[in-house]
C-alpha cells in the first residue's frame, strides 16, 4: 500500500469561503486569488470550487494559461503585471488584464503593437512600499497611460499593509481617496483582511461602509482557502470559514514510555510519567514545519492531542493519552489530522499549527510537498 499520508482539497469549503467574501462585500465583484498554484492547493483542483468568482488573479503567465485551459473565459488579472515586452503579446492572445506599477511597464505598453487595447490596473503605493507609483506620481502615470492608444480602460488599485492589525486601513484609504477622487475607473483595494474586517466594523457600528473604502472589486486570497487573515485576533471559525485543505496521515507504530524516557532527536521531550505515543507518517519532507515542537496540536481519531519532541524528515510522534482507542492494525493505524477536518467533522485550523511553528497558514499551504498525494472531494 502507499505510504499513509494524504492531502484533501475540499471543493464545497472553497465554494463556501468564496460566498463569505461575497457576503462581506455584497456590492463588489470578487477576484479569486490563485497565485502560487492556488496557495499550494493546485489551480486545477480548486477551479470547480472557485469558478463562481467574477475573475481569477494570479502572478505568472503559465498560471494564466492553465486557467484558460480549464475553460475560463472571464477576467484574469496579472497582479504584478508583465516583466518584458513580449509578455504583452500573450496578454493580448489570452485576453489578460494586467497591473501597471512602474514606468518601465508604461514604456513597454507604449512600444507594443496591438489591434486590441489593454485593460490595465494602475497601482498606487499608498504605504506598503513594495509595488506602485507614489501618490505624488500617480496622476502623472495615469495621464501617460490614458494617452496611449494601446490602453483601453484604466482601473485603480492599491494594497494594504496593515489590514490585519491595529493600524488598519484608514490612513492608506485616505491617501488613495484623495489622489483618485475625480479619476474615472473601477477600484480594487481590499484583500482578505480588509474585506472581512471592514464588514465587521460596519456591522458592529451599524454604519454604512465608508465610501473611501468602497471597491468595485475585492481580492480575497487566504480567506478563500479557509485561513483567518488576522489570526490569532480572529480564528477561521470566527469568520465562518471552512478549511480548504486537510492534511492527514496515520499512526504507523506505537511506543510505551516509562517516566524519564525521551522521544526523538535531541531528546527534547522527557516523559513526566508513563505514557503511550504514536508514530505518524508525516514529517518536514511532507511539508509539515520542522519548527513545530512539543505542544503543537494534532487530532487523533478526531480527538485533540499534541505533538511530542522534534519533527523528523518522515515522522512525528504524538501523545496518545487522550485517545485510548488509538493504535495500529492490519490496514495501518488511526487517523491523524495534521490540519483541516477530521473524519468525525472536528476541525484543526491550519492557523493553529502555523502559530506553533512561528509562521502563518499561507506558508504551510504553499509548502505541501510534491510527494504527498492529493485528492479532491466535496
Amino acid at each position: 500500500m502507499p505510504r499513509p499520508i494524504l492531502a484533501t482539497i475540499h471543493t464545497e469549503s472553497l465554494r463556501h469561503n468564496l460566498g463569505r467574501a461575497r457576503q462581506a462585500a455584497p456590492d463588489a465583484r470578487v477576484w479569486a486569488i490563485v497565485k502560487a498554484n492556488a496557495y499550494g492547493h493546485g489551480i486545477e483542483r480548486v477551479f470547480e470550487g472557485l469558478r463562481g468568482a467574477d475573475g481569477f488573479a494570479l502572478l505568472d503567465l503559465e498560471e494564466a494559461r492553465r486557467v484558460r485551459a480549464l475553460g475560463w473565459r472571464g477576467p484574469i488579472l496579472l497582479l504584478e503585471g508583465v516583466f518584458e515586452l513580449r509578455d504583452l503579446e500573450l496578454c493580448s492572445r489570452l485576453d489578460l488584464w494586467h497591473t501597471v506599477h512602474c514606468d518601465e511597464q508604461i514604456d513597454m505598453l507604449a512600444t507594443h503593437k496591438t489591434n486590441v487595447p489593454h485593460r490595465v490596473f494602475l497601482k498606487m503605493n499608498s504605504g506598503m512600499n513594495r509595488l506602485g507609483f507614489t501618490p505624488q506620481r500617480y496622476r502623472a502615470a495615469w495621464t501617460r497611460l490614458n494617452a496611449l492608444p494601446q490602453v483601453d480602460e484604466i482601473s485603480l488599485m492599491t494594497h494594504f499593509s496593515d489590514a490585519d492589525g491595529a493600524r488598519g486601513t484608514a490612513g492608506q484609504m485616505a491617501v488613495f481617496a484623495a489622489v483618485t477622487r475625480d479619476l474615472p475607473g473601477e477600484r480594487t483595494l481590499s484583500n482578505s483582511a480588509a474585506t472581512l474586517r471592514h464588514a465587521l466594523s460596519a456591522t458592529a457600528t451599524g454604519t454604512p461602509p465608508d465610501s473611501d473604502a468602497a471597491s468595485d472589486w475585492v481580492r480575497p486570497g487566504i480567506a478563500v482557502y479557509g485561513s483567518a487573515p488576522d489570526f490569532p485576533e480572529h480564528s477561521a471559525s470566527d469568520w465562518a470559514l471552512r478549511p480548504g485543505m486537510t492534511l492527514a496521515a496515520k499512526i504507523i507504530a506505537t511506543q510505551d514510555l516509562s517516566a524519564g524516557a525521551t522521544v526523538g532527536y535531541g531528546s527534547t521531550f522527557v516523559a513526566p510519567q508513563a505514557l503511550r505515543v504514536g508514530v505518524v507518517a508525516c514529517g518536514y519532507a511532507d511539508g509539515y514545519p520542522r519548527a513545530c515542537s512539543t505542544g503543537t496540536p494534532v487530532l487523533v481519531n478526531g480527538v485533540r492531542t499534541r505533538m511530542l519532541g522534534r519533527v523528523s524528515m518522515d515522522m512525528i510522534t504524538v501523545d496518545l493519552t487522550p485517545v485510548t482507542d488509538a493504535g495500529v492494525g492490519a490496514g495501518f493505524g488511526s487517523e491523524v489530522t495534521l490540519w483541516g477536518r477530521a473524519a468525525n467533522g472536528v476541525v484543526l485550523a491550519i492557523d493553529e499549527v502555523a502559530h506553533s511553528a512561528g509562521t502563518v497558514g499561507y506558508e504551510l499551504m504553499c509548502g505541501l510537498a510534491p510527494r504527498v498525494p492529493v485528492q479532491v472531494a466535496d
